[in-house]
């Protein structure tokens, strides 16, 4: 039966992906206590990377915001199996930390971020609400144009 959450991302339209394997020596997420941590995550699609390059050259900061929309539903991925399956066990999302993978005079990194908080508030309303960095890197795994790591408090 699916819970409140899984309804809600219905609504939006939003279907899950199956959680991304790691790409190096790490696991995609740690639980301790009533925290999760997940890993950095990246804005696969179901056709692999769908966004890769540098924002203010390859892409502007509305293709970043996508970008990290959509980097975020594969963290959301992440966060469920952590859960057991269970999104309504999220009692707030804590914190994330954004990289964009940027130009050296690009400076709209907040903006492009802001496509991965904005669709945490649209889910979780204000549960969603977090503490947040947004940096820019000069390159980032397989060139893709965002990362998103997160951390989360579960029930």
């Amino acid at each position: 039966m699916a819970g409140k959450t899984d309804a809600r991302l219905a609504e939006l339209g939003i279907e899950l992906p199956a959680p991304a394997a790691p790409a190096g020596t790490y696991v995609p997420y740690v639980v301790t206590g009533n925290l999760v941590f997940i890993s950095g995550q990246g804005p696969m699609g179901p056709k692999g990377i769908e966004f890769q390059g540098k924002v203010g050259k390859d892409h502007d900061a509305e293709a970043g915001k996508a970008a990290a929309r959509l980097t975020m539903i594969n963290v959301l991925a992440q966060l469920k199996a952590a859960c057991g399956g269970d999104l309504d066990r999220v009692t707030r999302c804590v914190k994330l930390l954004g990289f964009v993978n940027a130009t050296p005079d690009f400076d709209q990194q907040p903006a492009v971020i802001n496509g991965a908080s904005d669709l945490l508030v649209e889910v979780f309303g204000d549960k969603g609400r977090h503490a947040r960095s947004a940096v820019a890197a000069p390159s980032l795994p397989f060139q893709i144009t965002v990362e998103i790591e997160a951390i989360f408090e579960i029930a």
